[in-house]
């Protein structure tokens, strides 16, 4: 019965981050520490950003919380910090594989929700100073986003059909 509460707690804890992530980047990294994730908005040369002590900032609760509960044998912590893990791990696949394509895995993916992901992104990036941003969060996309990429999807249907039939008559 254990195993099945740490695995709950770590799933509660995954699905959390993605507000916690929308808070921490609309008034923290567009915030107060606005100096490191700008760099992130304004790309210049090179693979590595300021940015990227993000990875490190928010690696460490999940570190103290695996470390701290395995220890102490408070396992409710600990999976607290695989539920923080965990996200991180998706938070890197989407953001920085799916999205900004920083290694060039799943660059022509059709999929809908991979491309609703890097719309409600691009929507992000649209705006480059800390002010005036949309799309705070990662995993979870508004529906506008899936809107927007369905309709361009039809549209691409009707008009390949379309020319299909041009081009047969």
């Amino acid at each position: 019965m254990e195993i099945l509460y740490f695995i709950l707690i770590l799933l509660g804890t995954f699905l959390i981050m993605e507000g916690i992530t929308w808070l921490t980047h609309k008034y923290v990294m567009h915030g107060f520490l606005w100096y490191l994730h700008e760099d992130h908005h304004k790309k210049g040369p090179g693979f590595f950003e300021k940015n990227d002590a993000f990875f490190l900032i928010f690696s460490v609760p999940s570190i103290l919380c695996i470390a701290y509960g395995v220890m102490d044998r408070i396992y409710w912590l600990a999976a607290i910090g695989f539920g923080i893990m965990l996200y991180g791990i998706a938070y890197f696949v989407v953001h920085d594989i799916i999205i900004h394509q920083r290694f060039k895995l799943f660059t022509r993916t059709n999929n809908v929700y991979v491309r609703a992901i890097r719309w409600a992104h691009k929507m992000h990036h649209k705006h480059i100073d800390k002010h005036e941003g949309e799309s705070f969060g990662m995993l979870l996309v508004a529906k506008k986003y899936w809107d927007k990429v369905r309709a361009d999807k039809k549209r691409h249907a009707a008009n390949a059909l379309s020319g299909t039939n041009t081009a047969t008559s």
